[in-house]
């Protein structure tokens, strides 16, 4: 699938480009141990970096990137971001970040009047193919950023002349120093637009033979999914 990218002219030169998810996985998947010591069950686990699919959650779709370092302190963002005046574009917002009122999530389990919501700015546009829309959501299995973005879902085919901003909580008022540019502010998943037909039954003969052997082939050896059933096989770090 094509996914095409545009930004202002002025901006192409100091701006970070939106990356495959799996050129972005984060540091510590790459650093962190395949095996660790119980002490409950006296021998080592595998840990979440032998589990396909997490990593391949992680791996899957863009990741949207931060357009420059924000310097945080005190709940206070700043940030030093040259940006060139507006072309032939037009005016549009210049600040990497911006805000919600917390009223605006009144009646919803997100409203919380103490907390900070935050609007990630892009730069982007971004254009599916006919028929696709574009699922946003935070970096999966990224509790280690300070926030946490909001899952929204836009027809990307269609709005594909103005920018996609993300929406996200910020959790750590605690948090003192820089967000670097470049971090994923946003994963994002092209999905298409079909109606789902739900088909629910017991299992059939047939399909309770092929149940009972794969479990005894799952208990018997690791890493069946992965060797037998897995589409993607780029592994961390790769």
């Amino acid at each position: 699938m094509k996914v095409s990218f545009r930004c202002p002219p002025e901006l192409e030169p100091i701006l970070p480009q939106p990356r495959p998810s799996r050129r972005a996985l984060p540091d510590w998947l790459r650093a962190m141990p395949s095996e660790a010591f119980s002490e409950d069950l006296g021998f080592s686990l595998r840990t979440v970096k032998q589990c396909p699919p997490f990593v391949d959650a992680m791996s899957a779709g863009f990741v949207m990137p931060l357009a420059c370092d924000l310097q945080v302190e005190a709940g206070r963002f700043t940030w030093d971001w040259p940006v060139p005046p507006p072309g032939a574009t037009g005016p549009y917002t210049r600040a990497p970040i911006s805000c919600h009122f917390p009223e605006q999530a009144t009646g919803s389990p997100l409203h919380d009047p103490e907390a900070l919501v935050v609007k990630f700015n892009s730069f982007w546009t971004i254009a599916l193919p006919a028929g696709w829309s574009l699922l946003c959501l935070h970096p999966v299995n990224r509790a280690d950023l300070p926030f946490t973005t909001l899952t929204g879902l836009v027809d990307c085919d269609g709005f594909s002349d103005s920018f996609v901003h993300f929406p996200a909580v910020w959790r750590d008022p605690d948090f003192t120093g820089v967000l670097p540019r470049g971090t994923p502010v946003a994963q994002c998943l092209p999905i298409p637009r079909q109606p789902l037909e739900l088909d629910c039954a017991a299992l059939d003969d047939i399909e309770a033979a092929a149940f009972a052997k794969l479990q005894e082939d799952l208990s018997a050896e690791p890493g069946v999914y992965r060797k037998r059933y897995r589409a993607l096989t780029e592994e961390p770090g790769a």
